[in-house]
């Protein structure tokens, strides 16, 4: 075993919330556990009595029921607590009082913190306002918004009603937009009427304007001034001021629904078609999020949670689920770069913020602009820092511990979309490895099997999970059958979740994503994720990104290296030697890229992350099917026809 970067004091392991819930178990169940292993262990053998301690241990609002777990020998078709009933909106808006629910940062621009009583008072009069205009249980409440009070406000209000709430960011264009919506028919619209991004006010009016026309089912549009112009010539529009001050002067309610009603539909990438509508529940929303942020995070009452997102991205609805622990959130909205590289640690000491989260490619960005925030920052209130997007390199844990702050804990986490939530993560009682996710979460049989559909160790295969756990999705929208759904995770290993990423179990029992297993390179019929590629070629200085796609080629295939070079440097026949000899000595002689060629950007999905497969189909002279889903579609116009390719 390799010794840790980073490890908890006892003291600090001591006073977490898993330990204390591990305490809990124990007495309650007669089990003598110790440690985090035999915790997760017993979480995933005794799955009904693991979930019916995280609803008692988070205090969930709700009536439980008796059963915690029926059918779950099947997946898909386990179901969890069967007979609860519960609103996740009730379980969020837990207290009152002038302590802050939300922080709100835009560009380095503070607004005045939202109090718990302020929250509750918005939410009331939107809640009222839509059950005025008829929205019912199961109705849809789409929003166009960026991380900002009123989008919380408005998905709050939503899931007070059981309405259905759904998100995309304003960078979207119109077709991504209608692509998303335009599937779940959304009776109510909430929208910016613009949003600012690196120093830039965007105004959204035109944008908006062909949105409305494209959704026919929407009876009312509710316009955010966010850059003060409000909802101007737009059809079916009021102004939000306008809306709340209107609003029936009625008390909040809850409507309490069963643990499997619709909360949130969420969209995969759409990078190879019409995005899929992903239904994820309430009460499986919920209980994972509390696992997650209470045990996980020990996130405390109290303390500041921010993470950088958008709400086109899963991280803003796992943001938000920090109120039920009673968090502050801390929101932020625009470029991370605006108005200069310190944005974020200036908000960190601002805020003081305890909990921060990011992506793997922004601690990259920063590691390469030489910022050294723990000579700049303070950042005495920061205790975890939080990676996700894409896998963090080794020489990333590095960079934290040495240049941002030495005792934090750098927990790389990963998951998705599809769960909401995460399969490994980090955990407050164990060290942190350089290079390695801490560990599988818990409730989470996650496993790494092999091409034969067998668990290993310390070798690469597909991560898996071969038990049912809550947040799974309810299903796809508009897949009544469930056709397009089992499709997706449960054809590869019939009864098991595939989650299509390419990983490893160390000898640590730590876990390493190796890249999206349908992205994974295959010379010479070996397998090899493109992530570790990156975490060589990126530590270059000279290189400030790069995309490896595996290109059909003579009967084979033949790893091919796209690089962004730095202001100021060349793709020459030296640097070429210098990539490819980083490559052989840090991954292996299978990893070096038979071609590598210079391209002056790297095509992305609106959360950020690279699009392999879409670069492959352009080299292969295939379609791309949907650009909409791409943050810069025009990036892919530099890989047609390169010359290079061809011999």
């Amino acid at each position: 075993m390799s010794a840790p970067l980073w490890s908890p004091t006892p003291e600090r392991v001591a006073a977490s919330a898993m330990a204390a819930f591990m305490v809990r178990v124990n007495e309650n169940h007669g089990t003598a556990l110790n440690g985090y292993e035999a915790l997760h262990r017993w979480s995933v053998v005794h799955p009904g009595l693991f979930w019916n301690e995280v609803w008692d241990d988070s205090a969930v609002i709700g009536g439980k029921g008796g059963v915690t777990l029926l059918d779950g020998d099947k997946m898909p078709g386990a179901r969890f607590f069967p007979e609860a009933r519960l609103n996740f909106a009730e379980n969020l808006l837990r207290g009152e009082g002038d302590a802050p629910a939300l922080l709100f940062n835009n560009e380095g621009r503070m607004a005045a913190p939202v109090s718990r009583a302020q929250l509750r008072a918005d939410v009331a009069r939107l809640a009222a306002a839509l059950k005025s205009w008829g929205v019912a249980p199961g109705d849809r409440v789409a929003a166009f918004m960026p991380n900002c009070p009123e989008t919380i406000v408005a998905m709050l209000a939503a899931a007070s009603l059981g309405a259905v709430f759904s998100s995309c960011s304003p960078d979207f264009g119109v077709k991504g937009v209608l692509d998303r919506f335009g599937q779940i028919a959304p009776k109510v619209l909430i929208a910016c009427d613009g949003y600012r991004y690196a120093g830039k006010v965007l105004p959204a009016h035109d944008k908006l304007a062909e949105i409305i026309a494209g959704l026919p089912s929407l009876e009312h549009v509710v316009v955010v001034p966010f850059i003060g112009e409000g909802k101007k010539h737009l059809e079916k529009s009021t102004d939000w001021p306008d809306v709340l001050a209107s609003a029936p002067d009625t008390p909040l309610s809850f409507a309490r629904l069963p643990f499997s009603h619709p909360l949130y539909i969420m969209y995969s990438s759409g990078t190879t078609g019409v995005p899929k509508c992903i239904v994820h529940s309430a009460g499986g929303t919920l209980l994972q999020h509390l696992k997650e942020h209470r045990l996980h995070g020990d996130l405390r009452a109290g303390e500041r949670l921010f993470y950088f997102t958008t709400c086109g991205w899963m991280m803003w609805n796992w943001l938000v689920s920090g109120l039920a622990a009673g968090a502050t959130l801390a929101l932020y909205d625009g470029s991370p770069f605006a108005p200069g590289p310190h944005v974020l640690f200036d908000y960190i000491d601002e805020a003081k913020i305890n909990v921060f989260g990011t992506s793997a490619k922004f601690i990259d960005a920063i590691k390469k602009e030489g910022l050294t925030p723990r000579e700049t920052h303070d950042l005495a209130s920061m205790r975890m820092i939080l990676s996700t997007g894409s896998p963090l390199v080794a020489e990333s844990f590095d960079y934290v511990y040495a240049d941002v702050k030495k005792d934090v804990a750098l927990c790389s986490i990963s998951g998705g979309t599809d769960i909401v939530s995460c399969f490994v993560l980090g955990s407050p009682i164990l060290p942190v490895h350089r290079g390695e996710i801490q560990a599988k979460g818990l409730g989470m049989a996650v496993e790494v099997w092999n091409e034969e559909g067998r668990p290993v160790a310390g070798e690469k295969g597909e991560l898996v999970c071969v038990e049912p756990f809550p947040s799974m999705p309810v299903g796809f929208w508009n897949d009544d059958n469930g056709t397009k759904y089992r499709a997706a995770y449960f054809e590869r290993f019939p009864g098991v979740w595939c989650h299509g990423d390419f990983a490893e179990i160390t000898e640590n029992g730590g876990i390493v994503i190796h890249g999206r297993s349908d992205a994974t390179l295959n010379p010479g019929g070996v397998r090899i994720g493109t992530a570790e590629i990156y975490a060589q070629v990126e530590q270059l200085p000279e290189v400030q990104e790069a995309l490896a796609i595996g290109q059909d080629f003579a009967g084979d295939v033949r790893v091919v290296l796209f690089v962004v070079m730095k202001p100021g440097h060349a793709l020459d026949e030296a640097t070429r030697a210098r990539i490819r000899g980083r490559i052989r000595e840090g991954a292996s002689p299978r990893h070096v890229p038979e071609k590598i060629v210079a391209v002056a950007d790297i095509p992305r999905t609106k959360s950020g992350k690279i699009t392999e497969l879409a670069v492959r189909d352009i080299v292969h002279g295939r379609p791309v099917k949907n650009r909409e889903a791409l943050a810069n579609p025009e990036a892919l116009e530099l890989y047609k026809d390169i010359e290079d390719l061809k011999s």
